[in-house]
């Protein structure tokens, strides 16, 4: 227990380095040199920066310069390929980090609890449709969600192909959009805009979050639901029946 908690304490104080390290330091500006850098590596160029993907997932980088980046440096076809693969290996990495690190210990306090345990029972079940929907939402935060399915019991298949399947337009998108810059100026001042198609993508996103919102909720009502025996009284039905009893003899009712 305690080897647990210094655990969870260490990877608190780590995140919180992270991501205080990414708020201070210019890091926009680090990634726009490393496109520029990446764009005199030839035909290694993609390779490196589908590695430089993985590694910005696993600390909490945003990908959007990346991935518009792979989109001006070598067009359509190319630059999905290389954000693609990039974006899907650094999801697959931060998985068996939270996975390993944490699950564990998420995993004894979940046995502790039956509505947990049956919720995260479900999610393994579900576990393709609730990545799919999560990962086709512009809510639910890209990095964050990648080490939070990693405490969840769904399974490393489900989940690598349906982040792979949900990442997949939004991908292309931002590359298609990165392709029709004029300069690196246009990406490091972040004059771009996708137009109607960049508006339609966030739309069906927003509707993608409402899908997702409601089918999670649905599946940890059904998962409770189904916990309870078949004739189990509720609440309301034993306070009712507890004031139809008339009182014992010998006693009145209090007015």
């Amino acid at each position: 227990m305690k080897s647990s908690a210094i655990r969870i304490g260490v990877l608190v104080v780590l995140a919180v380095v992270v991501i205080a390290a990414i708020a201070i330091l210019p890091t926009k500006e680090y990634l726009l040199q490393f496109v520029e850098a990446v764009q005199r590596m030839g035909s290694t160029g993609p390779v490196v920066l589908a590695a430089v993907y993985v590694v910005a997932t696993v600390l909490f980088v945003p990908g959007s310069i990346l991935t518009l980046g792979a989109g001006f440096l070598w067009g359509v076809p190319i630059g999905i390929v290389t954000i693609s693969v990039g974006s899907t290996l650094g999801a697959a990495a931060a998985f068996g980090l939270g996975r390993t690190l944490l699950r564990d210990v998420i995993a004894a306090k979940v046995a502790k609890n039956e509505k947990f345990r049956l919720i995260d029972a479900a999610v393994g079940e579900q576990g393709f449709k609730i990545v799919l929907l999560t990962r086709l939402s512009p809510v639910f935060p890209f990095n964050l969600l990648n080490y939070s399915f990693g405490l969840t019991r769904v399974s490393f298949r489900d989940y690598i192909l349906a982040s792979w399947i949900g990442m997949l337009p939004g991908t292309a998108m931002y590359v298609y959009i990165g392709s029709a810059l004029k300069s690196l100026a246009d990406l490091s001042t972040g004059n771009y805009d996708g137009g109607l198609g960049q508006k339609l993508l966030f739309g069906f996103g927003l509707v993608m979050t409402v899908v997702a919102t409601v089918f999670i909720t649905r599946i940890a009502q059904k998962s409770l639901r189904d916990a309870l025996p078949p004739n189990a009284p509720t609440e309301n039905h034993e306070a009712k029946h507890s004031s139809d009893q008339s009182p014992p003899d010998g006693d009145s009712p209090v007015v």
